[in-house]
């Protein structure tokens, strides 16, 4: 999906660039690759919830579970197991991006930057979708899982600077949180980093809230095993 996305963005849609009041400084390849890359590292952490589904469904986490020290480390290794999973697939894309005309004027700090924002999103949405999968422990109701997530990406200045949505769809990007992250993401890959502590709070806060879901998700999932 990230992949046709940023075929999307750097086909038809790279005449939005064209609209008067578009103002991002790197082109409109590189303000909608940012876009993809998160929503990557999104559904890379989405995968961790359909692991731990697909665990409990065929009775495999109570080996897992049996051999932890703390029943979390295993909550812990699919969340891990979705970030390398992440790290590859961003990797890919950046290199796919590069090739396809997207402009990085960021230095490595703020390219790294971009980076840690984008992983910070895996872990919520490990977390998130983690969560709802031991409330199921079906893997079948993943994709209901899935299907927030994305949402939530789309409600955002996905495909125009947020100055140029309108309507309810400018109230619900300005109340996204995702928001934050998206457009500090694109400061830094442009070289003009903005509100990046804000962003960095934001997922901060984020992770530190679903963790709370998945804890809780875990003890009623050991109460039922």
């Amino acid at each position: 999906m990230p992949l046709l996305f940023l075929a999307l963005g750097g086909g038809g849609l790279s005449n939005l660039a064209s609209v008067p009041a578009f103002d991002f400084p790197s082109g409109y390849t590189t303000f909608f690759f940012v876009y993809v890359l998160l929503q990557g590292s999104a559904f890379a952490g989405a995968a961790a919830g359909a692991a731990a589904a697909s665990d409990f469904e065929t009775g495999f986490v109570r080996r897992l579970l049996l051999a932890a020290p703390h029943p979390s480390s295993v909550i812990a290794g699919y969340i891990l197991g979705s970030i390398v999973l992440a790290l590859v697939l961003m990797f890919v894309l950046t290199l796919v991006g590069l090739a396809v005309g997207v402009a990085v004027d960021a230095n490595v700090l703020e390219f790294a930057g971009l980076y840690g924002l984008a992983l910070l999103l895996t872990v919520v949405a490990a977390l998130w979708a983690t969560g709802f999968a031991l409330r199921t422990r079906i893997t079948r109701a993943q994709t209901s899982a899935s299907m927030p997530i994305f949402l939530v990406l789309m409600l955002s200045p996905a495909f125009v600077p947020r100055a140029l949505l309108s309507s309810w769809l400018r109230v619900a990007a300005d109340y996204n949180p995702y928001t934050a992250i998206l457009e500090s993401s694109r400061s830094l890959i442009s070289g003009e980093p903005d509100k990046i502590m804000l962003a960095y709070a934001v997922a901060l806060g984020l992770v530190a809230a679903f963790s709370l879901w998945t804890l809780s998700g875990l003890r009623q999932a050991l109460r039922s095993t």
